[in-house]
């Protein structure tokens, strides 16, 4: 009767050993969650950009497609000679466009006859984009490029060369932010307000957006007006606060 009643023993053993171990698993759940606050916080940085990223381009026509891009070339080539003339570097020049297109004419149906469209000539496109980093050059950049060929573009983005410093104080104020809207919420509940556990910052990342207070650039005889205004760096945060029991 001894080994019978030993295995009746070691089996109930076994069968005890995962509630045994699911014990401390129950015991945390059964805890009770912490309380706590999470809130968002935006903050900005304005500052005024330092460099200008324009995109020029030269369209011409002719009746063949060796005359068009003859044509433009020449007027590129004039273009970009004049700008590195000015002082802007070889990798603030970038060709960001490129084609060749036939040119049709589509003749009035005759007789309720579609009629077949006629080549008449073929149209060249060449763009370049250019990072100007002296933004006092700018108008008379635009004018002289216009002067010497460029029929197309001037899509101006103001930006900033390095603007790691602007969402460095963004980060700052959109914590501070946080903070405040945090220290509000618990003076307002009647509890005090904990330990940070968590703070994380937003998607997508911090990018100029174009501020509305634009001043008028210092231009000696620039025939083109710009104004540069002021970028603003955004970030956005989210802190979660442990409320103390």
């Amino acid at each position: 009767m001894a080994p019978i009643l030993s295995k009746t023993l070691l089996m109930t053993a076994l069968l005890t050993l995962p509630i045994a171990a699911a014990a401390p698993a129950l015991a945390q759940e059964a805890k009770p969650r912490e309380a706590v606050i999470s809130v968002t916080g935006d903050g900005e940085k304005a500052v005024a950009p330092d460099m200008a990223i324009v995109t020029l381009a030269v369209v011409k026509q002719a009746k063949t497609a060796r005359e068009a891009l003859d044509e433009n070339n020449k007027a590129m080539n004039e273009v970009l000679k004049a700008l590195k003339d000015g002082g802007i570097a070889e990798r603030d020049l970038q060709t960001s466009g490129f084609s060749i297109q036939p040119q049709y004419n589509y003749p009035q149906p005759v007789d309720g006859q579609q009629q077949q469209p006629q080549l008449i000539g073929y149209q060249t496109i060449n763009s370049v984009t250019v990072r100007l980093r002296d933004l006092a050059k700018l108008g008379q950049v635009i004018d002289q490029s216009v002067t010497l060929g460029i029929n197309q573009g001037g899509d101006i983005q103001f930006t900033n060369d390095k603007p790691e410093a602007a969402i460095e104080e963004a980060r700052k104020n959109a914590v501070a932010e946080a903070v405040k809207k945090a220290k509000t919420l618990s003076e307002a509940a009647g509890v005090k307000l904990g330990r940070i556990i968590e703070i994380n910052e937003n998607v997508p990342r911090a990018m100029p957006q174009p501020a509305y207070r634009a001043t008028m650039m210092k231009e000696a005889d620039s025939a083109v007006p710009v104004q540069s205004g002021e970028n603003n760096y955004n970030v956005s945060v989210t802190v979660t606060f442990a409320i103390e029991q």
